[in-house]
């Protein structure tokens, strides 16, 4: 595996595809950035030569990507929740932030179902209840 930008690239991938392992770098980045270096988006990692990887690395250095990206997503939530908005009250509950429905679905969001079944019969009596006939 190769090292670029502070992220390990599969050896095995064409270039275009192993950029996008990069967090920050998507499909329409990676493939500006080899349109900017002159590579064959066809060519696999391990052909690359030490100009090559050493062009995309400088190239990558222009943009925000890996640690200063994670961070600035980090800082943002951390400001949303201390001036308490909308977004940052659902952070900060673990809910979904983006206006989708939580009554039915958003069950990564919310963990796993918790089913609540009905009371027997002689857990009713002791607690006072009258059981249903």
């Amino acid at each position: 595996m190769k090292r670029i930008a502070g992220a390990d690239i599969p050896e095995e991938k064409r270039i275009e595809v192993a950029l996008t392992y990069i967090y920050g770098v998507g499909n329409f980045l990676a493939r500006k950035i080899i349109k900017k270096c002159n590579l064959n988006p066809d060519t696999r990692v391990k052909n690359l030569t030490e100009d090559e990887v050493n062009s995309l690395q400088r190239e990558l250095e222009n943009y925000k990507i890996e640690g200063d990206l994670r961070r600035e997503v980090q800082n943002n939530i951390k400001r949303l929740t201390e001036i308490e908005s909308y977004r940052g009250i659902r952070h900060k509950r673990n809910l979904p932030v983006r206006g989708q429905r939580t009554r039915v679905n958003a069950r990564t969001k919310r963990g796993k179902r918790l089913t609540i079944g009905t009371v027997r019969k002689e857990v009713a009596v002791k607690i006072g209840a009258q059981p249903k006939k």
